[in-house]
């Protein structure tokens, strides 16, 4: 049985942990990372906790088994994780619907993530579709940063809506999409 909640337990987050460590770009291989995709940050327990209390993560769960996730990283969170500053700041430098994006209140995807068993089931616009409903009344849109060579996330977030911000390379010459969801357009 699948079941769309939050993480609650040191148990989820240690499932989200799992997840992420056998999708990590570096634990697969390149024809697998280029077919299937991938996540590129490591988060520690304690990094996954203080984001969670903030605002809880989106996961799947199949039986006591954690198959999909949606990290919740609000703006509270942009010196929590010392890899991400820089996302933070550039997302305080860009403009969205005529204002700087720091003048709005965003939710970031921290990182999405879905069991290599259950892709392709649906499961991804559904984990989407749970989070911005829980997230859409106190947050007016979300915001993630996903590699261009990460082109099936890229086509999956496409889809569900999300359309591109901005486009940068970062400093070990990696190009970034910059893409929100604007979630008062495309109310729950």
């Amino acid at each position: 049985m699948i079941i769309h909640t939050t993480a609650k337990t040191s148990e989820d987050l240690t499932g989200i942990l799992e997840l992420q460590q056998k999708n990590l770009v570096k634990n697969i291989s390149p024809e697998e990372a280029s077919s299937q995709g991938y996540v590129s940050v490591v988060h520690s327990f304690e990094d996954l906790k203080k984001l969670n209390d903030e605002e809880p993560h989106q996961v799947v769960q199949s039986g006591s088994a954690i198959v999909g996730y949606i990290l919740a990283m609000t703006k509270k969170a942009k010196t929590d994780i010392p890899l991400l500053i820089p996302m933070f700041g550039l997302f305080d430098e860009l403009m969205f619907r005529g204002k700087p994006v720091s003048t709005f209140n965003y939710m970031v995807v921290g990182q999405v993530c879905i069991d290599t068993g259950f892709r392709g089931t649906g499961l991804f616009d559904e984990c989407y579709q749970a989070y911005k409903k829980r997230l859409s009344t106190k947050y007016s849109f979300a915001v993630t940063a996903i590699a261009t060579s990460n082109t099936r996330s890229a086509r999956a977030h496409e889809r569900m809506g999300f359309s591109e911000l901005h486009r940068f390379t970062d400093p070990a010459g990696v190009e970034w999409s910059v893409v929100v969801w604007d979630w008062q357009l495309d109310p729950a």
